[in-house]
């Protein structure tokens, strides 16, 4: 085959360039085409020319910053405003593990009388699964759905194990915050999960859920912060000798049978665990009779809830309205018509 001269173009390559010609002015045609069916296609397609391009750039990418960072401030905002007011809720049942932990706290006020206020109170030790915040009724709703929802992820998690808790040995928060120790073993790891699947469950719902800091187990016997007048007096820290005779202490197993969706603020039970505003049991446990009253009673609240949600969107839809209107001026039609049909007989009589 004889090779073209320098500057020279065979037959073969003009035809190649007429096609790749033609194949770049169909493609023209085609993004065209394509532009009529973006958001902007009332944009006289004429008037974008190839030299507005950089300007039309710059412009959508200053709008695009902005849009940016008003989100970031909403968000900012959103976590700034964020005060946790609910919280799921393991009760501890165990009567061993409960009073093993008020001897403890006995141990601490004989050494320190001033800290009998900062003791966490019979009937309320649990551990918390996960922090939310619920500012209305409709939100609460959510959250009750959100912790219904949640009971087939920790089936599908425990695959029909019970989950025990065997809790064992002190530790503190900075000496501001005293706690029970979980063990070490694989419940761990199966609580980490379900913790896991309740903060994302309850944050796909819209919730805002869950703390900056990870999960850490625990379960709370004293705080510093219930009696804030503790610091005035000199009680800045809690003292490690207080508890030292129980930094190995076991305190027995908890079988977890139930999640509750409790309130911080609101009005404690009379037994002094937190105010329940809906439960979902956990595993095969025998459960009593009240809790059998308490879980049917939640049905039915569940499902006239629902029917009242059902009857206020019918309400506000607007073809709803308009037949309630229509109905309603019918009524007052039909009784001015049956008014006015109406014979007054002592007017006819006289």
């Amino acid at each position: 085959m004889e090779r073209p001269g320098a500057g020279g173009i065979n037959s073969s390559e003009c035809e190649n360039v007429s096609r790749e010609k033609e194949t770049s002015e169909e493609f023209e045609a085609n993004a065209m085409d394509s532009l009529i069916d973006m958001p902007f296609a009332t944009i006289d397609i004429k008037d974008c020319g190839i030299t507005d391009v950089p300007h039309t750039n710059l412009e959508r990418s200053k709008e695009n910053e902005r849009i940016s960072k008003d989100q970031i401030k909403k968000r900012k905002k959103k976590q700034k405003d964020y005060q946790p007011n609910y919280f799921l809720s393991i009760p501890i049942t165990n009567k061993e593990i409960t009073r093993g932990i008020k001897i403890l706290q006995n141990a601490i006020i004989q050494q320190d009388k001033q800290l009998a206020k900062a003791m966490t109170s019979d009937g309320s030790f649990h551990i918390t699964l996960l922090v939310m915040q619920l500012l209305s009724e409709d939100e609460v709703n959510i959250g009750i759905g959100a912790l219904l929802e949640l009971k087939p992820f920790i089936e599908e998690i425990l695959q029909g194990k019970q989950l025990i808790l065997p809790f064992q040995g002190i530790d503190t928060f900075g000496n501001q915050v005293g706690f029970v120790k979980l063990a070490e073993g694989d419940h761990v790891n199966s609580l980490l999960e379900i913790a896991e699947a309740a903060k994302r469950t309850f944050q796909e719902k819209g919730i805002l859920a869950g703390e900056n800091r990870s999960f850490k187990p625990h379960l709370t016997f004293m705080k510093l912060s219930k009696a804030p007048w503790l610091r005035k007096k000199g009680v800045k820290k809690i003292d490690p000798k207080f508890y030292e005779k129980f930094i190995s202490h076991r305190f027995g197993e908890e079988m977890v049978h139930r999640i509750d969706l409790c309130s911080m603020l609101k009005k404690k039970q009379s037994n002094g665990y937190y105010h329940c505003e809906s439960s979902v049991v956990i595993g095969k446990q025998p459960i009593g009779l009240r809790d059998l009253i308490n879980e049917a009673l939640r049905r039915e609240r569940m499902s006239l809830k629902s029917k009242v949600k059902q009857i206020k969107e019918l309400l506000l839809k607007p073809e709803t309205q308009a037949r309630i209107r229509r109905e309603l001026f019918e009524g007052r039609s039909v009784n001015n018509s049956n008014q006015g049909n109406q014979v007054d007989f002592s007017t006819t009589l006289t």
